[in-house]
């Protein structure tokens, strides 16, 4: 897999899980302008991502990389996707504070656990 371009954000998600999938189709149709690198990890041949993240490590939870390069994990990672697209913006004004991050935090944790069953118990690390 080539390094990201550098754009908004670069999202590395896992094409594999029918729910992930779906999401991150809803929000590719809102990237219009091209904004996001979009980067499905799972194919099991996928090389690394890229030189500071594996594919086991990205499989196991949303990793998006900001404009700076920076890399985020989890719920905080929302925050950069939708800072990228106009349409979702919003939901960071609400969301982008300690106790936002707190919620994004949780609800993710809960989703990953969940996401076990539609994956194959046993496949993702806790």
């Amino acid at each position: 897999m080539a390094p990201p371009k550098s754009r908004a954000a670069v999202v590395y998600f896992d094409g594999g899980c029918p729910v992930c999938a779906r999401e991150i189709a809803l929000y590719r149709r809102a990237d219009s302008g091209d904004r996001v690198q979009w980067l499905d990890i799972s194919p099991a041949d996928a090389p690394a991502c890229a030189p500071d993240l594996d594919r086991a490590t990205a499989m196991a939870r949303l990793h998006v990389r900001d404009e700076q390069g920076r890399l985020h994990v989890g719920g905080p990672a929302f925050l950069v996707l939708w800072r990228a697209l106009p349409r979702w913006r919003r939901w960071t004004r609400w969301l982008d504070n300690a106790a936002g991050r707190l919620l994004l935090s949780a609800g993710y944790a809960v989703f990953l656990r969940l996401r076990r069953l539609w994956r194959g118990a046993g496949r993702w690390p806790a």
